[in-house]
């Protein structure tokens, strides 16, 4: 008998991939026992909520998650509030949370200089031998073309001894959504999913503590940057060449008429070059 965990991934496999967060709901009915699995297993698209202290809005997934309470990396709070003891362990602090709020600037830069819009949120917490994170992107669009782009880069960080260099391990998934509804098309859908994993050693300059947290932020944004541009490429070519061949070889731009004068005056050229 099938492992009910590994069941349960195969068939989001193979359900449609603009209808996971619906059938991932639905196996979570099914199977309660397999939420905390699922969740963090399962890519899906991002949600937003708004920070009540700052006002601004940020993105919630399962590495901010605790129950059902989210933390804001604006204020560094979870909403609605959890238990102080949890929360202390929760939390970052110190360098982490320096290197956390700086990052968020630096991707709220980015996000506002390539998608002119949408929403990002970065999170780190602290490990053994270094530090972790995630860095968040989502926009979507509205109207007659409808769609979504969610961006999820998962990081880990392990320092050198000296803090004179660093190993960065980068796993990302870009979530695609796109549809269109209209009298000339009448419904059109593309979905999907895209992941790919990097790593890279890269050194650290200077010698004071914020030399280092800075030198880590630039590293995981040039990282995250260059990640990007290339899915973004790889998007382009995958799905919408794809879409583009099969459609073009489905259905014919020109007119039949315009079609039929293009072959006959192809056919009398063959035919003047073979006498």
């Amino acid at each position: 008998m099938a492992d009910p965990f590994d069941a349960a991934l195969d068939l989001l496999r193979r359900l449609p991939p603009s209808s996971t967060q619906n059938n991932l709901n639905g196996i979570i009915s099914l199977r309660p026992d397999l939420e905390e699995d699922l969740l963090s297993s399962v890519d899906v698209s991002l949600t937003s909520r708004r920070c009540p202290k700052s006002g601004r809005d940020y993105l919630c997934c399962d590495y901010n998650r605790d129950g059902n309470s989210y933390r804001s990396p604006w204020s560094n709070e979870f909403e609605p509030p959890i238990e102080p003891d949890d929360a202390a362990d929760l939390v970052p602090g110190g360098r982490v949370r320096r290197m956390e709020e700086s990052l968020n600037s630096a991707v709220d830069v980015y996000r506002e200089l390539y998608y002119e819009g949408g929403v990002s949120s970065a999170y780190l917490w602290a490990l053994d031998e270094g530090f972790a994170g995630v860095v968040l992107f989502k926009k979507t669009a509205s109207g007659a073309g409808k769609g979504g782009w969610d961006s999820i880069h998962v990081l880990e960080i392990n320092e050198a001894a000296t803090k004179r260099s660093a190993h960065y391990k980068l796993t990302s998934t870009v979530i695609l959504d796109l549809g269109m509804s209209s009298s000339s098309v009448d419904n059109l859908d593309l979905a999907g999913n895209l992941t790919r994993q990097t790593q890279q050693d890269s050194s650290l300059s200077g010698f004071k503590d914020s030399d280092v947290e800075q030198g880590h932020v630039v590293n995981i944004g040039r990282m995250v940057e260059d990640m990007e541009t290339r899915m973004r490429n790889l998007l382009q070519e995958v799905y919408f060449g794809k879409a583009k061949d099969v459609v073009g070889d489905l259905r014919s731009i020109q007119p039949l008429s315009e079609a039929e004068r293009d072959k006959k005056a192809h056919r009398e050229v063959i035919s003047k070059m073979g006498r």
